[in-house]
């Protein structure tokens, strides 16, 4: 990996609080993700599943955790399997984890081979009453693909039929959400990664610059960063462009007069960032455009003081909702009887704000995380508001990541990336 490797404290706190929610004789297993064809030969670029990753640090696929709190042998609560590597692998495919390496990595002392799985598997179960299911409840996963996951599940319940079963789900929501010192640096190495990424290209963007030049930028300085790049797909969005929400084609050329949406951020560490800023292509705001902008900064910072514990989530988007609607009312695109006269389903200014304000992020861009009880201290979200107004060829988007705190306003991960009008013009402006 490009990365530094973690400290394997991490991954022991992390197992260490999802065996304290586990039932009395129960066994809980995690496998890596599938490696995803293309076509012919061709596969994608190997993503590790994020909460074997979060429990154990081993970024390999082909690897399953087992976590068996209640095992008769001590050396069995806590096992890693891991693909047997050789000298022909190594030529190959490069160094895999050895038994010796895995425990380094993840603070696990039983290592196997995944040839060994199925025997001691077998064994495991004949203690084992229940048995924990990595199903994927996440409020917006749409996911088509049989997962190596799902196989694992059916081959459980086809072998173990009279196993009690329970869902690892709502044990990961509740702690992932809740971030460890240590995986909040890492989200910080992220976030100036993505500070990088951005300063470089306010040197970059002018007038005739395609958007595709402009990702090319930015992975460029995010990989020379020990980045692997992306956390997400990335959005860079001219003029009208940026009035569409997931718009990723990037394909267009940046004019002058317009301005540039660009929703962008680096991955550290298998930990995403996740950024917005928008910025005029030829470096001067307009007099409008400024307006825009400074209206949903305000949005931004207001909402960013509502992110404080005992905080609901439903409750904090209808506030912002409230700060929202103000502020298009002082821009004129809203007047008071489009607010008196709203559908409350639908409120008059989702017209020009259609998308949510804040969400959980970590391993996940959209990560883990409880939304339907209080906001805690070391939760970490995005605070993203934007104004979208096609009839005027502007979208405008500012997001930062901050990180919840016990007491006071939550800290901005983001907080050294430019923001305001002024400082990125001067940015832009510096050595033309």
């Amino acid at each position: 990996m490009k990365y530094h490797q973690i400290d394997n404290g991490l991954f022991k706190k992390n197992r260490k609080k999802f065996m304290a929610q586990m039932k009395p004789q129960s066994i809980a297993v995690f496998n890596s993700n599938d490696i995803y064809p293309i076509s012919a030969d061709s596969t994608m670029p190997f993503e590790q599943h994020r909460d074997i990753f979060y429990l154990s640090g081993a970024d390999q696929e082909e690897t399953i955790l087992v976590l068996f709190p209640d095992a008769l042998d001590p050396k069995h609560r806590e096992l890693l399997f891991v693909r047997e590597t050789n000298e022909h692998i190594a030529v190959w495919e490069g160094e895999k984890l050895t038994k010796e390496r895995a425990t380094e990595v993840s603070g696990i002392q039983t290592v196997y081979w995944l040839s060994d799985f199925e025997k001691v598997f077998f064994d495991l179960m004949t203690e084992a009453h229940i048995i924990y299911f990595n199903t994927n409840e996440h409020y917006r996963q749409a996911v088509e693909t049989q997962t190596r996951e799902d196989r694992f599940i059916q081959m459980c319940r086809d072998k173990f039929p009279a196993h009690q079963q329970a869902k690892s789900n709502p044990i990961l929501q509740e702690i992932r959400g809740v971030k460890e010192t240590e995986e909040i640096d890492l989200m910080q190495q992220a976030c100036t990664i993505t500070e990088k990424g951005f300063r470089r290209i306010l040197q970059f963007v002018r007038p005739g610059v395609w958007e595709y030049e402009i990702e090319a930028e930015y992975l460029h300085e995010f990989i020379r960063n020990r980045s692997k790049g992306f956390a997400y797909t990335p959005i860079i969005a001219s003029g009208n462009n940026a009035n569409v929400l997931h718009y990723v084609e990037n394909n267009q050329q940046c004019a002058d007069g317009d301005l540039l949406l660009m929703d962008v951020a680096a991955e550290y560490a298998n930990y995403s960032s996740d950024m917005t800023r928008t910025i005029p292509v030829n470096g001067r705001f307009m007099p409008r455009q400024k307006e825009v902008y400074n209206a949903v900064l305000r949005v931004k910072n207001e909402a960013t003081k509502m992110l404080v514990p005992g905080t609901l989530w439903a409750d904090y988007h209808k506030e912002v909702g409230k700060v929202m609607t103000s502020e298009l009312l002082q821009l004129k695109l809203l007047d008071k009887a489009d607010v008196q006269n709203e559908n409350k389903a639908w409120p008059a200014y989702k017209k020009y704000f259609m998308h949510g304000t804040s969400h959980h992020i970590g391993l996940d861009t959209h990560d883990y995380g409880a939304l339907k009880t209080p906001m805690k201290a070391g939760m970490v979200f995005t605070v993203e508001p934007g104004i979208y107004i096609p009839e005027e060829k502007m979208g405008i988007r500012i997001e930062d990541n901050v990180v919840i705190q016990e007491q006071g306003e939550p800290f901005n991960l983001m907080r050294n990336i430019p923001i305001m009008a002024v400082e990125i013009e001067e940015l832009m402006q510096k050595n033309r």
